[in-house]
């Protein structure tokens, strides 16, 4: 697993030990980043919460990429022990927010993310729930854009969001959401 572009580029990372935690494989980062680019333009400046963050593969690619801040939300002790050697070594903890907990757990935003990327367990439907609480705690900006990443057995539809696209890629299915204004 390594970072695939921006200042960090080529840069290994360490995937938590176990397998309670499914890391995001490169070919499917490369997909979603692609995804995503072609929307946004650039990742400069913007916001991230990287939510199931695991070892923080999706949310250090978005800071290497530009983003200036992200919000990491993992509970699993060693993926947390991951994420923070991910952290260390790319020198990005004045760029991160860890939080220890539950994804429901998370109180109001204070500044809600630009970009949000949500990889929770397959077949759990844990990302629907997590959607449905987190719009009304404010954590998506206006103009946020979502990804959820499911089993390709799973669909994601959530009320509130408007489904951009979806894209399978191997085992994994990768939907881009957007709020919706109305």
């Amino acid at each position: 697993m390594r970072i695939i572009s921006g200042q960090w580029r080529s840069r290994p990372l360490v995937a938590p030990k176990g397998d309670t935690t499914r890391p995001t494989a490169d070919r499917t980062r490369e997909t979603l980043f692609s995804m995503l680019t072609s929307r946004l333009g650039s990742f400069q400046d913007l916001r991230v919460l990287d939510l199931f963050a695991g070892s923080g593969a999706l949310g250090l690619e978005a800071l290497s990429r530009g983003a200036s801040h992200c919000t990491f939300v993992e509970q699993d002790h060693l993926a947390l022990d991951a994420l923070a050697g991910n952290i260390t070594k790319l020198g990005a903890a004045d760029r991160t927010d860890v939080r220890k907990c539950s994804v429901l757990s998370l109180g109001t935003a204070i500044n809600p993310a630009d970009v949000i990327f949500m990889d929770p367990p397959y077949l759990s439907g844990a990302g629907a729930v997590a959607l449905d609480k987190l719009i009304r705690f404010n954590w998506f900006a206006p103009s946020a854009w979502i990804s959820v990443e499911t089993s390709v057995k799973e669909d994601v539809a959530v009320k509130g969001f408007i489904v951009d696209t979806v894209r399978d890629v191997g085992k994994a299915r990768l939907t881009l959401l957007r709020v919706d204004a109305d």
